[in-house]
């Protein structure tokens, strides 16, 4: 990885973190068209600057996420899910982290899921705030985050459209899977980091200023992203990213099969 790559990883990042679209699957398909995505530090680097995104979150709803003790126990409910499928399954989810082909047919099969959702949960009757969210719908919305662990299937789609299934609007359910992320992803960085330094890597001066660069380029792209969206989400729904993944998945199938094989880039 150079200092461009970096810049380029995390600005897709900062984009995509909040969209439907899968931030991690993004970066893995740039990586695997710079032909690092095998890399032991790529691999942790796509992980730990998600964090520098989410943390965007707490600074633009400071006061909303401050709230109260009663929410965070239900971020935790909600967050207890990723935790043990995490656990379990954390070497078949880094070996899906280098397939491009895992996430091409996740965003194919992902946009045709999110071209019904506004059908399927149209009929929101949840309070408008998350603070009014109920233990039993944070455990589901939880459950919902777990298919995320699947390169492509995207963390901020799964959760959003989780809370809609237990009747939440969407602009609720998108600021829950935002709040949700930052315990999600402060776990999945520190797993990671331990992992890597258990298995006998040590980050060098370049790689640390690289998941410097990494971080503060993704919360600064953040920031100016999150409030787009919301507002974009609450006044068309979910249509044109599904459309925008079915297109995805296809050319990214059809150059794998019919060009060159992502994974070998």
């Amino acid at each position: 990885m150079n200092t461009l790559q970096a810049i380029i990883l995390a600005i897709i990042e900062g984009i995509t973190e909040f969209l439907p679209i899968s931030s991690t699957g993004h970066m893995i398909i740039a990586s695997s068209f710079f032909g690092i995505a095998h890399d032991d530090f790529t691999k942790l680097f796509t992980i730990v600057i998600q964090l520098g995104a989410i943390l965007s979150v707490v600074v633009l709803y400071f006061k909303r996420f401050f709230q109260s003790f009663d929410f965070y126990f239900k971020l935790l409910v909600a967050f207890i899910p990723a935790v043990v499928f995490g656990l379990l399954f954390s070497k078949k989810i880094d070996a899906l982290l280098e397939n491009p082909v895992t996430v091409a047919v996740s965003l194919l099969i992902g946009g045709i899921i999110l071209l019904k959702v506004d059908e399927w949960f149209n009929s929101a009757t949840a309070s408008e705030t998350t603070q009014e969210i109920t233990y039993l719908q944070a455990l589901k919305i939880g459950l919902f985050q777990c298919l995320a662990m699947i390169p492509g299937v995207s963390r901020s789609g799964a959760t959003i459209v989780g809370g809609m299934s237990q009747k939440l609007s969407r602009t609720s359910a998108a600021e829950f899977s935002f709040f949700l992320a930052v315990p999600t992803m402060l776990g999945a960085t520190v797993k990671k980091c331990y992992d890597y330094y258990k298995d006998g890597f040590v980050l060098n001066d370049d790689q640390i200023n690289f998941l410097i660069i990494g971080n503060v380029v993704a919360f600064i792209v953040a920031l100016l992203a999150i409030k787009s969206f919301i507002g974009f989400l609450t006044k068309n729904g979910f249509k044109v990213f599904g459309y925008y993944r079915i297109i995805a998945g296809i050319i990214l199938l059809a150059i794998h099969f019919f060009i060159h094989p992502l994974t070998v880039l």
